[in-house]
């Protein structure tokens, strides 16, 4: 298995890397894995021809700076998001995921409060990278930009909030307004296998961070 890492310039990309490494250790002694490679790229210093051309089985755009409308910030992930996520499985995480939902035409918007270093328990729907987690388990969050609920694409399922909206009503959009405060801590593309997560899945504070990962990798 080779797994990409795209770096947006994130003190936790290596942290991810470290992550993966683990996993992927652990599946292949278990002989469930033949053998893999794990690459990390520089959003700037890789285009997306050589993307293309080192034909990764799995791609995840890492947490960063800055916002993904902006080419300084994002590099080469946009594109790698619109043209190589609708057949290789692909990963975003916090800035990562605000990109998936800017790619396919959504908002990304200050949060109501910045969150760095805080922990949040979150709802979500027990299917693709949350199957078998447990409900209401607790993340580490690094962010001061969230991806605007009112515009999420239509293309993009909800897969994890945190707040008032409960997995019931994922895909009752027509209720969202009603339902109190909440803010998009997972998505989905409903045809492609693109995956956001808002939340750091590889700090220690966050719960079933493993199994998660996992999930993605192995699916």
């Amino acid at each position: 298995m080779k797994v990409l890492i795209i770096d947006n310039y994130d003190s936790f990309t290596y942290n991810l890397y470290q992550f993966i490494g683990e996993i992927l250790t652990t599946e292949k002694n278990r002989g469930g894995l033949a053998d893999f490679e794990i690459l990390v790229k520089r959003n700037n210093q890789i285009d997306f021809q050589a993307i293309e051309a080192m034909a990764p089985d799995r791609i995840i755009i890492s947490p960063g700076p800055g916002s993904p409308d902006d080419p300084r910030y994002f590099g080469v992930c946009a594109d790698v998001i619109e043209r190589l996520g609708k057949t290789t499985p692909l990963l975003g995480v916090c800035l990562g995921m605000q990109g998936i939902v800017h790619v396919f035409g959504g908002k990304v918007v200050k949060a109501p409060l910045p969150m760095h270093g805080k922990i949040s328990p979150i709802n979500h729907n027990n299917h693709s990278v949350f199957n078998g987690v447990p409900d209401q388990l607790e993340v580490m969050r690094y962010h001061s930009l969230i991806a605007d609920a009112a515009t999420l694409p239509d293309c993009l399922e909800v897969t994890a909030t945190v707040g008032a909206l409960g997995a019931d009503k994922f895909e009752q959009r027509d209720q969202w307004q009603t339902v109190g405060e909440f803010e998009l801590m997972g998505v989905k593309h409903r045809d492609y296998p693109i995956h956001g997560i808002q939340f750091h899945p590889e700090s220690f504070a966050t719960e079933g961070g493993k199994e998660l990962i996992a999930n993605f990798l192995f699916a």
